[in-house]
């Protein structure tokens, strides 16, 4: 909760944050593993126009020629073990390299079935849109050397993203298995009934920005809610108390403001990704996120002190959109 009198103490706090030291620079890379469902490619295997999405059951369609086009839909149920909602779409043209190739197949020095561009769109769980993903690259065949050990095929790098993943750079593949396979003449209202596969794609992101604990001279911004002080060995933190920490790089709110535009005082504009706090490695409660009002790029984030938190030195980590920031160190009694 925001109290006016305890506006100009917070505010102080914020302007620290376009001086905090490593601000600005390139973020670490984040691992989101994203489970998906119903995976299905409709394969274009007519020239029948008025065909297209009109056969309610389960098809199977003509052998795959090569050069031809398929379309991939899935469901995204989870992030990082955490409930999620969204879709992943697929754009495939199978080109079927290999080094000793069949009639119709492709010539080439690597094993790869199809380029693919992949769109990654992101929901809460309860259907707030969160951002995008997109990546583009060759399908099948080995992961590139350096992805996650994790990977069992895909070679795709991430191009780009949107809202909570804008400018994001890494690389993708996935764990096992491939989608179902229908005839394009198949309806895709009915994906869900007629069933697909499930897999987990790994997405090593290396976003535009992470969350960022502002630093202030006197230590980082974590302080107590009841009178906005810092953190500090000699007011150090109890267990079980709800303490305000200032960050950056939290991303989109809701309401919206235009990029690099202030947030209001009323309505609040609460941060539009899933935000994390933890303590010492353990999941904290939050109880707000909201950016903090006047500042462009600045939020506060309350959060309750675990109950069973050890006494001494605490590590305090923020994660939004499942990336996280870097930790900072602050007193508990």
């Amino acid at each position: 909760m925001i109290r006016k009198a305890n506006i100009f103490a917070m505010a102080v706090l914020m302007v620290a944050a376009y001086c905090s030291p490593g601000y600005g620079q390139v973020a670490p890379p984040a691992i989101l593993e994203v489970d998906v469902e119903n995976w299905v490619h409709y394969v274009e295997d007519s020239s029948d126009l008025s065909k297209f999405a009109t056969d309610p059951n389960v098809t199977t369609p003509a052998p795959s020629r090569n050069f031809s086009f398929r379309l991939g839909i899935a469901d995204i149920v989870a992030v990082n073990g955490q409930a999620a909602k969204g879709t992943l779409i697929l754009n495939i043209r199978n080109v079927n390299l290999t080094t000793a190739p069949n009639p119709g197949q492709a010539i080439a020095d690597i094993v790869r079935a199809g380029v693919v561009a992949n769109s990654f769109d992101i929901l809460k769980s309860d259907g707030t849109p969160i951002g995008t993903i997109v990546s583009y690259g060759p399908a099948s065949g080995s992961p590139p050397p350096g992805a996650p050990l994790s990977i069992i095929q895909g070679n795709f790098a991430i191009v780009g993203g949107t809202a909570a993943f804008l400018g994001a750079r890494g690389q993708l593949g996935w764990l096992s298995g491939g989608a179902r396979l229908a005839s394009m003449t198949e309806d895709p209202a009915n994906r869900r009934r007629n069933g697909g596969t499930r897999t987990k794609f790994v997405l090593q992101v290396i976003p535009m920005s992470v969350p960022q604990i502002v630093t202030t001279p006197n230590g980082p911004a974590v302080a107590h809610s009841g009178d906005f002080s810092l953190v500090s060995a000699s007011k150090p933190a109890a267990a079980g108390e709800i303490l305000s920490v200032f960050v950056t790089g939290l991303g989109p709110t809701n309401p919206g403001v235009d990029p690099g535009k202030p947030f209001p005082a009323s309505p609040l504009a609460a941060v539009n990704s899933p935000v994390d706090v933890t303590v010492n490695g353990k999941s904290a409660e939050v109880t707000a996120a909201v950016g903090f009002p006047g500042a462009a790029d600045g939020y506060q984030v309350n959060f309750r002190v675990p109950s069973d938190a050890a006494k001494g030195v605490a590590t305090i980590q923020v994660s939004a959109a499942w990336i996280a920031g870097t930790p900072v160190s602050i007193a508990v009694q």
